[in-house]
């Protein structure tokens, strides 16, 4: 059992995260039927396509400012009760003014949460802004310049989600030089529904200091040896790779393997209510399935905590606590 050690989080999709319960009591609230994705207290779907539909209906349910900061709320007590001393959120500012509210209300929402989160339990957390490739580099660029101007100091990093097979990295370069400029962290999706290819095209065109999942690199020995090399950390994500088809089994799930090979690794939930899963489950399969030691795991949570996008005060303070305590 890995309730005993503390954990970090640096890849979650705060929609993905949304507890059933939570949203069947925003169902009730909206007077919107469920049936058709979530029953039993359990998201339904059967293929990719389907829970893309699922998500987007999960995610249609929250509609105020007051929606986000009770659903980043719950989550990260969630995530403070199995001994999780810091997350990082991912969150799309194109999603708040697609539903109405505004890319401004649905972060400060999300801000209350974070906040109210911390006064109740002491979790520390940060914000990451996405852009979605599948809406095109126009909307990417918009995103980064979005995050380069809130000034929001929970905002610390930019990211790139959605449909990889969806254009070049190329195309999208420019709102990560944006970001760059504006001081925030880089982690982008590659490496999950494409190939190595994508992992490559991310480290050579954008040059982040993390990689969202990234796992397909192990088809790759040279790749596998540049990340290793570089330094750059993979945000692996079991379960969603699983549930996704990325991997058979988590038997064939290189998590394990790119450890090995030097390569930097922590462990993540994705979407975890989608996936079946949670970040405990993440660790408990680590641990059960994978035969991960504590140690092992512990230095997955290490690197998380080291590669955090926080201010170097924060990230000594976490690093201290967690070395305390391990």
């Amino acid at each position: 059992m890995t309730q005993h050690l503390l954990k970090a989080e640096i890849h979650c999709h705060i929609e993905g995260a949304a507890p059933p319960a939570v949203t069947a009591a925003q169902a009730l609230k909206y007077g919107v039927d469920t049936s058709a994705f979530l029953r039993d207290g359990a998201y339904q779907w059967r293929d990719f396509s389907e829970f893309l539909v699922a998500y987007d209906a999960v995610a249609a349910l929250y509609r105020t400012e007051e929606d986000y900061s009770l659903l980043t709320e719950a989550y990260l007590t969630e995530l403070a009760a199995i001994n999780t001393i810091y997350s990082e959120i991912i969150v799309s500012p194109d999603h708040g003014d697609r539903i109405g509210l505004g890319a401004d209300a649905y972060l400060a929402g999300i801000c209350d949460g974070i906040l109210a989160a911390k006064e109740k339990t002491g979790i520390e957390a940060r914000i990451i802004v996405t852009g979605e490739r599948h809406f095109g580099p126009e909307r990417v660029v918009a995103a980064a310049e979005y995050a380069a101007r809130t000034k929001n100091p929970l905002v610390t990093g930019f990211n790139m989600a959605g449909e990889e097979r969806m254009g070049r990295v190329a195309d999208y370069a420019r709102a990560f030089d944006i970001a760059r400029d504006a001081g925030l962290g880089l982690t982008i999706h590659a490496g999950e529904v494409c190939g190595p290819f994508s992992v490559t095209d991310a480290l050579d065109l954008v040059k982040p200091a993390r990689i969202g999942h990234g796992v397909r690199a192990i088809e790759d020995d040279a790749l596998v040896s540049r990340l290793a090399e570089l330094g750059t950390v993979l945000e692996v994500c079991p379960g969603s790779n699983i549930a996704l088809g990325v991997f058979a089994d988590f038997d064939s799930h290189p998590l394990k393997k790119l450890k090995v090979a030097g390569v930097k690794v922590c462990i993540n939930s994705d979407d975890p209510p989608f996936f079946d899963t949670s970040l405990e489950r993440e660790y408990e399969i680590a641990s059960q399935v994978m035969g991960m030691s504590d140690a092992e795991i512990n230095e997955m949570t290490r690197t998380a905590l080291e590669a955090a996008f926080v201010d170097d005060q924060t990230k000594v303070a976490l690093l201290t606590r967690f070395d305390a305590q391990t």
